[in-house]
């Protein structure tokens, strides 16, 4: 997903939690009719973890004759994760990748020095309505990493370890978490987890991440008193274990892992620990010295103006 220009997310009001560092309500745009809400980064908090973007797409419902079209547009020095709920996306890049994104699968594009890519709407599934919905979050590649060869890797829905006990279900994106490991690759530390309530259940979350936060998808969580409707970004202390329960039942993701322990600057698609080598992409991007997208050449997203 390409960077689109928005306020940042707003902070939320007070709350009683002393876990909690930060609520944030994401701020939604829409594009062509698909609704995408930004929670990361914010004026507050650029990254947790790794995690320097995150992007809840959807849900929605694309009309027959519409579709999800962003067209060709570069990254450099970043991993995109794409995690969909609902719907397909036909993913195409400059290394001449061609995947169509099912539910539940885990699509991750290693951008390091530079990669091109187009995400759209299947051309055999654009005759009919269509639900869309998921997640895309960017990850900053460590110190030593930013500059690594791209790479695309698809990981199934079935090979994703998958826990279920006491009214908690869940699979585990990247990272490892309840004794599990994922077999998706990982640049640095990282966590990420799909994870499901039954009415009345809690889960405890450990404190072993240093940084943690979750996003609620679906239902009301409640963390020590405090209750949380949907679309909301919850960024938590470090060094506590957190309890997350649900009276009706709920749906969020956990994520977060080792801060990087150095500066990541952002611009449209780029992100960078040096504010030249952003200048640097721009340039190429302008100038047309990244790699074409096979399959997907008559488009491009032009840098922006500012």
């Amino acid at each position: 997903m390409s960077f689109f220009p928005a306020e940042d997310p707003t902070p939320g009001d007070a709350f009683s939690c002393d876990q909690l560092e930060l609520m944030v309500i994401p701020n939604a745009k829409d594009i062509d009719g698909f609704q995408v809400r930004r929670a990361l980064p914010t004026a507050k908090r650029r990254l947790v973890g790794p995690f320097i973007f995150f992007d809840r797409m959807g849900p929605a419902i694309l009309r027959a004759g519409h579709a999800l079209d962003v067209r060709p547009h570069p990254h450099i020095g970043l991993a995109t994760v794409t995690y969909l709920f609902d719907g397909k996306i036909r993913h195409r890049d400059s290394l001449g990748t061609e995947m169509v994104i099912a539910p539940g699968d885990v699509n991750l594009m290693t951008a390091g020095r530079g990669i091109v890519h187009s995400e759209r709407t299947p051309e055999e599934l654009r005759g009919a309505p269509m639900s869309v919905s998921g997640l895309q979050t960017w990850l900053a590649l460590p110190d030593g990493k930013e500059e690594v060869a791209p790479l695309f890797e698809n990981t199934a829905a079935a090979e994703l370890p998958t826990f279920e006990a006491d009214g908690v279900s869940g699979r585990l994106v990247i990272g490892a978490f309840k004794g599990l490991t994922s077999p998706v690759r990982q640049a640095s530390d990282t966590l990420y987890a799909d994870i499901r309530l039954a009415p009345g259940a809690r889960i405890k979350i450990p404190a072993d991440a240093e940084e943690r936060a979750i996003y609620t998808l679906g239902g009301e969580i409640d963390i020590l008193g405090d209750r949380f409707p949907i679309e909301r970004l919850l960024v938590f202390r470090p060094g506590d274990e957190i309890v997350v329960g649900s009276e009706t039942g709920a749906h969020f993701m956990l994520f977060g892992g080792a801060s990087l322990g150095s500066k990541r600057y952002i611009w449209w698609n780029f992100v960078s620990s040096s504010k030249e080598r952003i200048e640097e992409a721009k340039n190429e991007w302008k100038t047309g010295r990244f790699d074409i997208v096979p399959g997907d050449e008559e488009e491009f997203i032009p840098l922006p103006e500012s």
